[in-house]
């Protein structure tokens, strides 16, 4: 079994805009939760509370009143700019004088590990699902794009494992392009997190969507040492989200999340972190202490976090992992 070799340097801090504060001259829009739920405008609820359980993952509380507050107003923003966006496709079909094809809306969402980017796409791409000019939302992870364990072992990256570097990029940009030129289906890798691996052979098929949701920790990052110009995985997007919290709410996320696949995925012999899994809480702790300040607070503070002024949308959680602030680029 492999070992997870962690980083030793210190931890760089990049200069991050703060957010904005309400009466500052700023690019985006402030509002409350309760603000931006008003924006819901009669949206009908679409999900149940078994639904929503089920959408859950570990550690999440997400209620039915922040489905209402939060992913409400939001998909009913989104299904608008959808259709704005498919009206637009089609003028330029008519002035062209082509057939238009089908091109799916592109939503990518960023954010630190354990910060709830899974459930958020999850719900939202069950919200979507059910309003009736665009019924086929695809959700993808671009965790399939990262390098084999073999190979980021042989680049002595497996302690960097999420950051920029780990993952394979020209695939991924590859992977958007042939997803907006229409080509069906597109198939990307699969990644399983029991095994901490790509699965040799699976694939995923994505077959011409009407949305497609990327989530991933670096899906707003770019390149600025390139030498010569190059896509980015956020050019392909039509919508981008960035989910924020303070570092140490994260940092206790994280913690609990440990303990709790310890005690369930872990149990498995044949998950890659099975060794924890007799671990007292104490041994427990300090494991997943060292492993978040040795690769996730240093990804975080260095790759993630600074691509926060790139998203159209930010949504700011509390303690509680509930979205307490909304902020909205204006266009």
């Amino acid at each position: 079994m492999s070992k997870i070799e962690t980083p030793s340097s210190g931890i760089e801090t990049l200069d991050v805009p703060a957010l904005p504060k309400d009466g500052e001259l700023s690019p985006y829009r402030h509002f409350s939760a309760e603000a931006w739920g008003a924006l819901r405008k009669g949206t009908p609820l679409s999900l149940s509370e078994e639904e929503l359980i089920q959408l859950r993952g570990r550690g999440e509380r997400v209620s039915l009143e922040e489905v209402k507050l939060i992913y409400l107003p939001l998909s009913r923003l989104l299904n608008l700019y959808v259709a704005a966006t498919q009206e637009l496709n089609r003028a330029t079909a008519n002035f062209l004088g082509y057939e238009k094809s089908k091109m799916p809306y592109i939503i990518g969402i960023a954010g630190s590990v354990a910060v709830g980017k899974s459930t958020f796409a999850r719900i939202l791409r069950t919200l979507l699902a059910r309003w009736p000019d665009h019924p086929k939302v695809a959700l993808l992870t671009t965790d399939g794009f990262l390098y084999p364990n073999h190979v980021l072992e042989a680049r002595g990256l497996l302690g960097r494992k999420g950051f920029p570097e780990s993952f394979d990029g020209k695939r991924i940009v590859s992977f958007l392009a042939d997803i907006k030129a229409g080509v069906r289906p597109v198939r990307a890798p699969v990644y399983s997190h029991e095994a901490y691996d790509i699965v040799p052979g699976e694939m995923v098929e994505i077959d011409q969507p009407d949305i497609l949701i990327i989530e991933g920790l670096n899906v707003l990052q770019v390149n600025p040492s390139a030498r010569t110009p190059q896509p980015f995985v956020s050019d392909f997007f039509d919508f981008s989200i960035f989910l924020d919290a303070d570092e140490a709410d994260i940092r206790s996320w994280y913690l609990t999340r440990f303990l709790e696949l310890r005690r369930t995925a872990f149990q498995d012999p044949r998950a890659y972190f099975h060794r924890y899994a007799e671990l007292n809480d104490a041994a427990a702790t300090q494991v997943a202490e060292t492993l978040w300040t040795a690769i996730n607070l240093p990804n975080l503070r260095q790759n993630i976090l600074p691509t926060r002024p790139r998203a159209q949308l930010i949504l700011r959680k509390g303690m509680d992992h509930a979205i307490r602030d909304v902020w909205l680029r204006k266009l």
